[in-house]
């Protein structure tokens, strides 16, 4: 069959990567896809947000499969586009990805039918959330409540903080995305990924992965889109995997059944693993970016027939294998990021860095100008290494960071740090 990849990052370039090896491709396509993806797929000068131009090159081009990768095109209801065009598809509908499109849809959602998740206040006035936090001293979580890049979290450490998120997010720092907010309790614990794939009635668990959002070594400094991340993660063994199935993704599947709404696609639940349980941070309605790229990594089985099995409602049909090697990835950024930064440095000796086995190097914001690869986004690579451990992978996959000649960009050098600390403490 034909597919067509929606999307022109990390998260679009593993998935075009697994899709390339299944039996089942005839052509592969990616709109508008990257330098990266161009090895794998043939990309198509179309944008994400462009509904009426992807039907048109489906219909052209007898594409049978649609796998949107970005949660913009999502929420913004390009597979019911695609369903009304009868175009079978990968990701949820736009009444679905409110999980993802709307903070305060999911908490609300949350507190009706006993989810775990941190306490919260939703507001749409500046008065009413400051006066919320008169009453709830920082530290403190301000999230804008629509789509922000993954950028519309603010962890308010000071209460002076705290009330000035609220007038950036109001004020329009995040644009549309602020026109609500919602306000969570801090979480103590340890953040992680969990991924399950859904077919509006079963669940089949993923790997879990764990992320770094922070742009500095030990966690510190801005949220950024992820600045790397590792699989498996150590914190979710299989018991914790065993809870978070029965508290978070069953219920959340049968609740939005219930509303009328069934989940089918990827349900992506970012995690704090708390003294008291797992509790939900926020749902996304699509592969984590850099996670998608560990999980791709480590996944043996042919992922295309679980991608259409979560359209066709056949997933308890579907067993995945994977890999027990653990696989890493560290994001390469321009200089800058997660602020202002130069678009159109030359990346070279690409090929080289990759060479070695094991390692894929995913792009992400990169062009092909000519004989150049150039960086013209924020995260622009994902050097992504297989190994024997954690430590192994973490090795392998920064000799290959290393041998990339890119002086414009940056990466963090302790990505899989709790986990290479684990495997000492096990050794």
């Amino acid at each position: 069959m034909n597919v067509l990849v929606i999307g022109s990052g990390g998260r679009e370039h593993a998935l075009a990567w697994a899709i390339a090896s299944s039996p089942m491709l005839g052509e592969l396509y990616c709109a508008p896809g990257n330098a990266g993806i161009a090895d794998v797929a043939t990309c198509v000068d179309i944008g994400v947000d462009d509904f009426d131009g992807i039907i048109a090159f489906c219909k052209d081009n007898s594409i049978e499969f649609v796998v949107v990768g970005p949660e913009d095109p999502l929420v913004g209801g390009i597979v019911d586009r695609l369903e009304e065009a009868g175009i079978k598809s990968f990701g949820p509908n736009a009444a679905a990805a409110q999980l993802e499109g709307s903070k305060g849809f999911t908490k609300d959602l949350c507190a009706d039918y006993d989810i775990p998740t941190a306490a919260y206040g939703r507001f749409a006035d500046a008065a009413e959330a400051k006066a919320y936090l008169d009453k709830h001293a920082a530290p403190i979580v301000i999230k804008a409540d629509g789509l922000a890049a993954g950028k519309g979290v603010i962890m308010a450490e000071t209460d002076e903080e705290a009330l000035a998120a609220v007038d950036e997010i109001f004020g329009g720092k995040f644009g549309g995305a602020g026109a609500e907010l919602v306000i969570e309790e801090w979480l103590e614990g340890e953040e992680a990924s969990f991924f399950a794939l859904c077919d509006g009635k079963t669940a089949v668990p993923l790997a879990g992965a764990q992320d770094h959002k922070r742009v500095g070594d030990g966690d510190v400094g801005l949220n950024t889109g992820g600045m790397g991340a590792y699989s498996p993660a150590p914190v979710l063994s299989m018991s914790m995997q065993f809870a978070l199935m029965d508290r978070i993704v069953n219920p959340t599947l049968a609740a939005m059944a219930e509303k009328g709404m069934p989940f089918k696609g990827v349900l992506f639940v970012g995690l704090m693993i708390t003294k008291d349980g797992p509790k939900l941070i926020e749902f996304n309605v699509r592969f984590g970016d850099p996670e998608c790229q560990v999980l791709m990594m480590r996944l043996m089985s042919d992922i295309l027939p679980a991608l259409i099995a979560c359209h066709d409602g056949t997933l308890d049909q579907i067993d995945l294998e994977w890999s027990d090697e653990a696989a890493l990835s560290v994001v390469m950024a321009t200089e800058g990021y997660p602020e202002a930064y130069e678009k159109g440095s030359e990346i070279k000796n690409l090929k080289a860095a990759a060479a070695a086995g094991g390692i894929e190097i995913f792009h992400a914001g990169t062009k092909q100008d000519g004989k150049k690869v150039t960086a013209h986004g924020g995260r622009v690579l994902a050097v992504t290494a297989l190994g024997k451990s954690v430590a192994a992978a973490q090795t392998r996959a920064y000799k290959a960071v290393d041998a990339v000649d890119w002086p414009q960009g940056f990466c963090r050098r302790d990505i899989g740090y709790r986990a290479v600390a684990r495997e000492k403490q096990s050794a």
